[in-house]
């Protein structure tokens, strides 16, 4: 069974997910990660505790970080319980895929998911709509209950989006799901591509990365 990160590295660099299964180290997450994963239990604290918040690993200033989260407060529709969640870091094991949520919710039941990088401008990133929707299936599957919608919150940027489950993202998901399973050799080189650059596995797969200097 594949887990909810392997399909959503199969939708960023099916390449990617080759090296990463091959590394006896790779789902070890480095202890920054963790430290920015607690943030998405502190909104509230993070919100009046100015010491708290000067010290908290945040990408913003306190007051453009309070702007930014208060907003995300005042749109969802059900913060108290994204705030402070009966169901923490739950493991959810579906028809296809398996992995943690951060969280549950429930009426309706929805998972969320603490991502550590930056926001896109709207919605989220297309890898990490693949690992929203595993976990909503696999929530249905375990709840045996539809799932229409996940979250997506990036805690260090104070922004927290719900993402429907359209045809588009579930079709997104199977396409993932399917290269993950297919996977049994290096799949085929990505060249010059930006996301190369911050791979950790860039020296292993060989892709030659260019600047734009030295492409012009």
């Amino acid at each position: 069974m594949e887990t909810f990160r392997d399909v959503e590295t199969a939708a960023y660099c099916p390449r990617k997910l080759y090296y990463r299964r091959r590394d006896p180290e790779a789902y070890d997450p480095p202890s920054d990660v963790a430290a920015v994963r607690e943030l998405a239990f502190r909104y509230d604290e993070l919100l009046t505790d100015d010491d708290a918040l000067a010290r908290a690993p945040v990408a913003l200033t306190p007051t453009q970080y309070r702007s930014r989260l208060g907003r995300s407060r005042a749109t969802f529709d059900d913060w108290d319980a994204l705030a402070d969640p009966d169901e923490r870091e739950v493991h959810l094991a579906g028809q296809d895929c398996r992995g943690v949520a951060h969280k549950v919710l429930d009426d309706p039941p929805r998972p969320s998911l603490v991502f550590t990088g930056d926001p896109p401008t709207n919605g989220v990133w297309e890898p990490q709509t693949v690992r929203l929707v595993a976990a909503a299936k696999a929530l249905a599957w375990e709840r045996e209950r539809p799932v229409e919608t996940a979250i997506a919150e990036y805690p260090a940027h104070g922004v927290v989006r719900e993402v429907p489950l359209t045809t588009r993202r579930k079709a997104a998901y199977r396409a993932a799901l399917r290269t993950a399973r297919a996977i049994d050799g290096p799949p085929s080189r990505v060249g010059n591509d930006a996301k190369c650059s911050p791979c950790d596995y860039r020296e292993e797969c060989g892709v030659q990365t260019r600047s734009l200097r030295s492409m012009l």
